[in-house]
């Protein structure tokens, strides 16, 4: 393989990578916590767009706020990895790689 045609292909994976990441910036996932108690919307770049706490969950205090909080966003960012691995996949599927 000569370095033109390489110089080529690493363009036109950069660029599909490009496009890929600007596709995951819009995109979002929900990580739910305690059946909706604490939802966190995130992108498919780890951005929180949106948090939203039940009132209900309030008067079970400060902790028990924290952990739904932490379980919500540990369930969003493992859809976000998911959506990552998939988006990214289908952006370099094909493409060959130098050896």
């Amino acid at each position: 393989m000569d370095m033109e045609t390489l110089m080529a292909q690493a363009s036109a994976l950069q660029d599909k990578v490009t496009a890929a990441q600007e596709k995951l910036a819009s995109m979002h996932v929900k990580g739910i916590a305690d059946n909706g108690a604490v939802i966190i919307d995130m992108t498919g770049k780890y951005d929180i767009a949106e948090i939203k706490i039940s009132d209900n969950l309030a008067a079970r205090g400060g902790a028990a706020i924290a952990e739904m909080v932490h379980a919500a966003y540990n369930d969003a960012k493992s859809k976000a990895d998911e959506l990552i691995d998939r988006v990214m996949g289908e952006a370099t599927a094909g493409v060959p790689m130098p050896e």
